[in-house]
């Protein structure tokens, strides 16, 4: 990796998209520091802290939302509008068709995505707005105090849009996953800062400390490696004649990503889990959502056990749904047969579709397990160990792996269009 970017640095190119990333990810960096003004963060960091869907926005934004900076809700609105949009191009046939249609189809879907994002995030302010209202976090509680609140953290999250496509055009690698791994990476420290408090606590011992980065390294490698593994399908070509032309066949494979979902199954989880003490929260004097989240018997009851397997299991689910509706079978099956392609040892057309709907349904069970493990591990953590109150979780070590992997692939893809592929060997 460190070659990589030596070489990448040495390329003027290069270095200009590097020097252009940069630098945008400093003013991003910059609007982190820069409060909205009229509210009381003290009461913020509660909401930050209590396991919510706001805490997984915290960590996503670098903490801008319990400091509430500009970018209090970081790039969120767009998250939810790709995920949504993904979604209804399943079920909608015209989204559907679009995006079949090639680049301008891709194009004009990512448009529709930026505008939702616009709708996302003034609905989103909307519900910040109440819910910081409910905490006693708003100094003024004027029409107009409300009013600038909402426009400046929508307004800061479609700058934050622009910003990453910027840095995709120009720059190098997806803009929107830099923001994010960039906000996660700034919480190291704060991290490291809490587990040197829980030490001189006497809350832990050292002892447990070095088993806890132990642990935490082995699961970055099993990361890497899972996000490395892909499950191939071998395909084979039969050969043809094109006019006075002879195209000889060939051998290829389908490559399957092993951990493809595995993010979205968390965070499709981890919504459905959080849901119940998030709307709580706007209601504080309910006693029904109360007696669910914290209810002995409660499967919402934080750091139980019973929340870890039922969190457990709604991401295998959710691994599995999210495959079976972004990958498409019968669609593989019939482009491979018009390009004359079969797999061997099964017969072209239904055959091959379900050959191909049965291994994605391994695949994503096995992802499925592995993203469960990584996800459950910060509940187990907090729940029966002394780390308790450190913002650490399992979605974060999957998104700075994915990030920089993809990253680092398009750096050398880069450097092998400059014919530098002597320097990635």
């Amino acid at each position: 990796m460190l070659s990589t970017l030596r070489n990448a640095w040495r390329t003027p190119e290069l270095r200009k998209r590097l020097l252009f990333t940069l630098f945008l990810v400093a003013i991003y960096r910059i609007g982190n520091h820069i409060p909205v003004p009229g509210i009381d963060t003290n009461q913020l960091q509660n909401i930050a802290t209590s396991g919510t869907l706001m805490g997984f926005y915290d960590l996503i934004s670098g903490g801008a939302f319990s400091k509430f900076n500009i970018f209090a809700m970081g790039v969120v609105p767009y998250i939810n509008a790709s995920i949504v949009i993904q979604l209804l191009t399943v079920a909608i046939p015209a989204l559907e068709q679009l995006s079949k249609e090639g680049e301008d189809g891709r194009k004009k879907i990512q448009n529709i995505t930026r505008y939702s994002a616009v709708g996302f995030a003034i609905l989103q302010s909307f519900t910040i707005y109440i819910l910081i209202a409910n905490y006693g976090a708003l100094k003024d509680t004027s029409k107009l105090s409300i009013f600038l609140i909402m426009l400046t953290v929508t307004t800061s999250s479609i700058f934050l849009m622009w910003l990453g496509d910027q840095i995709t055009v120009k720059g190098l690698g997806n803009g929107i996953s830099l923001l994010i791994f960039v906000n996660i990476i700034s919480r190291l420290p704060f991290q490291g800062y809490q587990i040197a408090g829980l030490q001189s606590a006497e809350t832990v011992n050292i002892v447990e400390v070095i088993i806890f980065i132990a642990v935490v390294a082995a699961l970055l490698v099993a990361v890497v490696v899972m996000s490395l593994a892909e499950r191939r399908i071998p395909v084979q070509y039969a050969g043809k004649t094109v006019g006075n032309k002879t195209f000889k066949g060939q051998t290829t494979h389908i490559p399957i990503n092993m951990n493809s979902s595995g993010v979205i199954a968390i965070i499709f989880a981890s919504s459905v889990m959080a849901f119940p003490e998030t709307i709580a929260q706007f209601w504080p004097n309910s006693t029904v959502f109360k007696a669910i989240t914290s209810s002995i018997y409660s499967p919402f009851r934080r750091n139980s056990w019973e929340y870890a397997l039922v969190f457990f299991i709604l991401i295998l689910f959710f691994a599995w749904f999210y495959t079976q509706i972004t990958f498409k079978p019968d669609e593989m099956s019939e482009n491979m047969h018009k390009s004359s392609g079969f797999i061997p040892g099964i017969r072209p057309g239904e055959q091959t579709a379900k050959h191909i709907e049965k291994v994605l349904s391994r695949v994503s069970i096995i992802g499925g397990i592995f993203a469960g493990i990584i996800a459950v591990f910060p509940v187990i953590l907090e729940g029966y160990t002394g780390f308790k109150g450190i913002q650490f979780g399992g979605t974060s070590i999957l998104i700075v792996v994915g990030v920089a992997l993809d990253t680092l692939r398009q750096m050398e893809s880069q450097l092998v269009m400059r014919h530098y592929q002597g320097f990635l060997k």
